[in-house]
């Protein structure tokens, strides 16, 4: 069964199809969006290999030709030089402003060719096939595109909204169950924020869906999908509420700064452990139940999930390194880091409030408790 989350957004307006079995009706669903019967797929190799040929049967089927210019997988290639191969190739291509790119793959791919549409002949459409659990609930939904620099993640780009998102829950299956949970997170961040209900569901039904559980894995999709668009469509630029969807991403950019951007912590396992320090540093200055965090920590245990920063492997800087790594955030303002903490679980607020001296003591001692575990 399909189900559509529309996001209306006046002109950018766009639906995201959720469900099973959607790749091999992809070219159905793009092809009222083509002005030509073409289509450049950005895509990276692991995902080729799994979804590309049948990507490409299911549009030929309707008569779209496709081509896919294929890079290397990683976070590593969300930077200037993927980002140049990707607007060279789609140059090459012959990519008109009218025509449209599909980013397939997970969230580095749908950002990086998201925001090589958005600068390309001054904005292409594309349309967002997302292949991992973290893209569907989170990346490839409301339109941040962009690429990593050394100084920070995501620290260049655009806002660009995709034309339409496809996202195939059966594709969910491939994943390596590192990846799965990682992506998992991100929608746990979903329940933290807003729904308590849906939080209380996850603890229940989370397991399930870890183990392959269809009509969970759908659900969550769904329902991470709709709370994101209501908060897109209120917020679409970031200029308020929207940067509540950055829980849990302050603390976890600068851990992924730290470890390089490497497979020694994913984005996702980042946001968990980011959304962990969020409830804890919450409770520590007493704007929360102190249940709330340990409620957390039961939930991500259960599931398997990385939590801590004793989590991480190999070092990290110390408390001063660590502040001045989140101070290099996007949401940075008059050099004051806003951070999204919690009154309760479901019932996620802004401050800009906690002054720098505190911060540094909280991450201090919970890398003494890191060094003490270890």
């Amino acid at each position: 069964m399909t189900e559509v989350v529309h996001v209306a957004l006046g002109a950018r307006s766009y639906d995201i199809h959720v469900g099973p079995g959607l790749l091999a009706r992809a070219g159905g669903l793009i092809a009222p969006l083509l002005a030509r019967r073409r289509l450049a797929i950005v895509t990276e190799e692991r995902v080729a290999a799994l979804h590309l040929p049948a990507l490409a049967d299911a549009l030929a089927a309707e008569g779209i030709d496709s081509v896919a210019l294929t890079l290397p997988p990683g976070e590593a290639t969300k930077g200037w030089d993927g980002l140049r191969r990707a607007v060279e190739w789609l140059l090459e291509q012959r990519v008109e402003r009218h025509d449209l790119i599909l980013a397939l793959g997970g969230g580095v791919i749908g950002d990086l060719a998201g925001f090589a549409a958005a600068i390309l002949r001054r904005g292409v459409g594309f349309v967002q096939l997302p292949t991992t659990l973290l893209a569907q609930v989170d990346s490839a939904v409301g339109g941040k595109t962009g690429i990593n620099t050394p100084q920070g993640k995501n620290l260049v780009g655009a806002f660009h909204q995709p034309r339409m998102v496809i996202a195939d829950t059966a594709l969910l299956d491939t994943l390596p169950r590192r990846d799965l949970l990682a992506g998992y997170a991100e929608v746990v961040k979903y329940g933290l924020l807003g729904d308590a209900g849906f939080f209380a569901w996850l603890e229940a039904s989370g397991p399930a869906l870890a183990a392959g559980d269809a009509a969970a894995r759908a659900h969550a999709v769904r329902r991470s999908c709709e709370m994101k668009a209501a908060i897109v469509m209120r917020d679409e630029t970031e200029s308020g509420e929207r940067a509540l969807l950055n829980l849990g991403h302050t603390f976890g950019h600068a851990l992924e700064a730290a470890t390089g951007y490497s497979d020694r912590l994913l984005h996702g396992e980042a946001v968990a452990i980011g959304c962990q320090l969020a409830l804890d540093l919450s409770a520590r200055l007493g704007l929360c139940p102190q249940e709330a965090p340990a409620r957390l920590a039961a939930h991500l245990a259960a599931m398997g999930m990385r939590r801590r920063l004793s989590d991480i492997p190999g070092p990290l800087p110390d408390a001063e390194g660590m502040v001045a790594l989140m101070a290099q955030d996007k949401k940075v303002r008059d050099g004051r880091i806003t951070l999204v903490l919690m009154r309760d679980i479901g019932r996620a607020f802004l401050s800009r409030d906690v002054p720098a001296a505190v911060l540094r003591d909280f991450l201090a001692e919970a890398l003494a408790d890191r060094a003490a575990t270890g």
